[in-house]
């Protein structure tokens, strides 16, 4: 490569105003062995092999002074002045000049100017005129004692490394990372859907485990007694009319229900019952209590159906847990749990208005919240162990239209147990039911507190009966009853419900009044042979 192909790298003549040699270079038949001779340039103006080899160096712009030609720092000519330990190219094995050029730079300096073609002119040592060279150059390659090594020699610096393995480990985790979502990115778009649907979407199996429940539980009792329970529907004959309503067996396959669903057949209709298991058969009236509203049939078969069992309603007590079971609105098998909330509450079941041919029933009913709508009446009210403690007859409304029913309102009423346990056995037995009473009459116009006996006959009958429970325990006329077996009275209807609640034969305690005096007197009850309309 000649200066007419490299760049001026900045040397430009305006930079020198002295004239410039022109550099001598060897013929290339005089150093065959070295390639590269003349491709760089030394700090000093010489060229060098960039290989490291030592091929020769060159003085430019010195004509007159001999240039190097041995591998080893040796001269080609005769050099000038004895030999230092090092020569000017680095190799200590060779002859070298003492001092100047590229010798020591700490030996003896000439003071005499020295004109470089590179470096402009400067103090230096001999061969070169008597004059030094100037000092290297910041970061020039080192070329004496305590200079470091030229490029590619044996002392040189290693070459640069590549990027250390724990750093190659990481980025292949980060490329794989990052490969993986943008696998499932991709897949996520292709498989997608514009209308939101998703063709791989699951949520899973639904769990595992066991479906039994403990006995005493709401689950437990409503498995046991949901077979016994039945629903009944009841036409006048015509199928313009109909009602709906409940019932539960009991001993020898008989239904116990309310009178005021299946009166409707008493005049003609058909009465069809449907059991747990969905099969259905035709059904007769036993017996009816109007006074009770309690009402007993028989149907044609009963599949098999157990009976339920019958508790004790003198047990019950507020805040015991029921359920009552039944067919609201028709939906059969329909289970509404609840407390007791209230005992003895008087209610009147049917038509207190007098306008029906059937009296209307006096019930000192078992209050519920456990909801009880239209199609429960008829069916047991249970406690936790599954027996029926009640049936559920009535229930309150806010408002009392024509030709419209209000559903629950969590105020149930069921009849005691131990009353329909009674009347049932009257009414299978003899078709009919007692009507338990005490013997008197009561004066409805008395606003007073407590229950007052009227002192006027009333169609025909004496305020006290001659030779009854009340005349015998001393009452008379006049007396205001205040207490029953310890319950205070409100009023009448709550003392006929009292007393049609207890079986004929059974006593009871009366607190009353009599001219201010309050006295008390054993009663035991008594029961018409045949029902009558007017409660005594």
């Amino acid at each position: 490569m000649t200066d007419e192909t490299r760049p001026n790298e900045g040397r430009t003549p305006s930079d020198f105003p002295g004239s410039q040699g022109r550099p001598e270079f060897l013929p290339a038949d005089e150093h065959p062995e070295q390639p590269g001779w003349g491709s760089e340039t030394s700090s000093f103006g010489l060229w060098s092999d960039p290989s490291g080899r030592s091929t020769g160096t060159e003085i430019f712009g010195l004509p007159d002074r001999p240039y190097m030609t041995a591998s080893h720092g040796e001269p080609s000519g005769p050099q000038p002045g004895p030999q230092s330990a090092q020569g000017p190219l680095g190799d200590p094995s060779g002859p070298q000049p003492a001092q100047g050029g590229f010798g020591d730079p700490s030996g003896p300096q000439s003071t005499r100017a020295y004109e470089s073609p590179f470096f402009g002119t400067s103090a230096g040592p001999p061969p070169y005129g008597g004059e030094a060279p100037p000092p290297p150059p910041r970061g020039a390659l080192g070329m004496g004692q305590g200079w470091a090594p030229p490029p590619g020699s044996p002392g040189a610096a290693t070459a640069r490394r590549g990027p250390s393995v724990s750093l190659m480990v990481v980025l292949a985790v980060v490329i794989a990372l990052l490969a993986s979502l943008l696998g499932s990115v991709g897949t996520y778009l292709l498989t997608r859907s514009g209308d939101g649907t998703d063709p791989s979407y699951s949520l899973g199996p639904a769990p595992s485990g066991a479906v039994n429940r403990p006995p005493d539980s709401v689950a437990g009792v409503a498995s046991r007694v949901l077979p016994s329970v039945v629903s009944l529907e009841v036409g006048n004959g015509s199928n313009t009319e109909g009602a709906t309503g409940s019932g539960f067996l009991i001993k020898n396959g008989y239904v116990v229900t309310n009178n005021h669903v299946v009166a409707m057949a008493a005049k003609g209709g058909e009465i069809r019952i449907m059991f747990n298991n969905r099969k259905t058969t035709t059904a007769r009236i036993v017996g009816r209590d109007p006074g009770s509203d309690l009402a007993v049939v028989k149907p044609e078969e009963t599949f098999g159906t157990p009976e339920i069992t019958l508790g004790n309603s003198d047990q019950v007590v507020v805040g015991d847990p029921v359920i009552a079971v039944g067919s609201p609105l028709g939906l059969s098998g329909t289970v509404t749990t609840g407390i007791v909330s209230s005992l003895n509450r008087p209610v009147i079941a049917g038509d207190e208005s007098g306008t029906s041919a059937e009296e209307p029933a006096y019930i000192s009913a078992i209050q519920t919240d456990a909801a009880i709508n239209p199609g429960n009446s008829g069916g047991p009210l249970v406690n936790g162990k599954g027996e029926v403690v009640g049936v559920n007859s009535a229930i309150a409304t806010l408002s009392r239209s024509l030709g419209s029913q209000s559903g629950s309102i969590g105020l149930g009423f069921a009849i005691p147990v131990n009353q329909a346990r009674r009347v049932a056995e009257e009414l299978v037995s003899t078709g009919k039911a007692k009507r338990p009473k005490i013997g008197i009459v009561l004066d409805r116009d008395y606003k007073g507190e407590g229950v007052r006996i009227t002192t006027d006959r009333v169609d025909g009958r004496q305020p006290v009966d001659a030779n009854g429970p009340a005349a015998k325990a001393g009452l008379k006329e006049g007396d205001v009853l205040m207490e029953i077996d310890g319950l205070r009275l409100q009023d009448g209807n709550e003392l006929i419900a009292l007393i049609r609640s207890k079986a004929p034969g059974s006593q009871i305690t009366v607190k009353y009044l009599r001219n201010g005096e309050e006295r008390t007197a054993t009663l035991t009850v008594t029961a018409d042979d045949e029902p009558v309309a007017t409660p005594s």
